[in-house]
């Protein structure tokens, strides 16, 4: 078992390494690192992978808010996109192809091409931007001031959204994160409070809010679906993992990872049924095979 002395604030899968074939909610693997790659200079904050899997995009959180291309290889810049004047807080790359959107504290969400360092689209917000691209690449979701959702077709952008979904604004937390399901239907919006919202993608109606889960300190905490998208889990300051029926709204499950502090990164794999969270330590799940 490996512990790291940092907490880990962001982490990401390949998606065509079969390493880990399973999900489970029971059992767990510790892994030492493949390899460990610096950014001592610019720090790291957010981190995605593009489409070759020796390739990241990654926000910074020193000197300046630049994203940076990153070969994995041999750790050398690709490209520098200059552009955000406050720290990036949401990153998202297209399932499709080389673009990917930012977000910023400068009130700001960005449209970049992997092959330009130039910003290929530029929206002004009234606050705080979330925002992530739908599965098929065709269209990405802002959320914005934590009390509003806007849905964007890429090819035509620059006319606003084509849709606008109005949600109860709630004072004691704020919006963290964004994401849709695989199947394009649900989104789930994270937030720094005691609970988090499942809307309908289409209509923007609140399908579900769950809570239930510890977050006194209000710590950016990640949600994110099972890729069949039935079910929804979070972690929690007390190191639990909670897990959600989609449909019902239903708890199923609490798992206790043995996490020493909040889990600040929960991710599945994107192709096989494995999940990884992280406090200070990582921890990948395997399946349960009954007797």
């Amino acid at each position: 078992m490996m512990l790291q002395t940092l907490p880990v604030f962001c982490f990401v899968f390949v998606a065509d390494l079969p390493e880990i074939l399973y999900f489970s909610l029971s059992i767990l693997v510790f892994c030492r690192p493949k390899r460990t790659l610096y950014s001592k200079k610019y720090g790291v904050d957010l981190i995605r992978y593009t489409h070759a899997a020796n390739t990241v995009v990654y926000s910074s959180n020193k000197i300046d808010d630049t994203i940076r291309y990153l070969s994995l290889h041999d750790n050398k810049y690709i490209r520098y996109f200059p552009g955000h004047t406050k720290r990036v807080v949401a990153l998202s790359m297209s399932p499709v192809d080389d673009t990917f959107i930012s977000g910023s504290l400068d009130k700001t969400i960005r449209l970049w091409d992997l092959r330009s360092p130039n910003c290929q689209g530029l929206m002004h917000l009234q606050g705080k931007p979330v925002c992530s691209f739908d599965p098929e690449g065709l269209i990405f979701a802002a959320g914005v001031n934590s009390e509003m959702v806007k849905l964007y077709d890429l090819r035509s952008f620059d006319k606003g959204p084509f849709a606008t979904f109005k949600m109860q604004y709630d004072r004691t937390c704020e919006w963290t994160g964004l994401k849709f399901s695989n199947d394009g239907k649900l989104i789930l919006i994270s937030t720094n409070g005691g609970f988090i919202r499942l809307i309908d993608a289409f209509k923007g109606a609140v399908l579900h809010t769950f809570g239930g889960y510890n977050n006194s300190k209000a710590v950016t905490l990640e949600a994110s679906f099972t890729p069949d998208s039935q079910f929804i889990m979070i972690g929690s300051e007390d190191g639990k993992i909670h897990v959600w029926n989609g449909e019902s709204g239903m708890k199923v499950a609490v798992l206790d990872g043995k996490h020493t502090g909040p889990i600040t990164c929960l991710q599945f794999n994107p192709k096989f049924m494995t999940f990884a969270s992280a406090c200070s330590n990582m921890a990948f799940w395997l399946p349960t095979i009954d007797d």
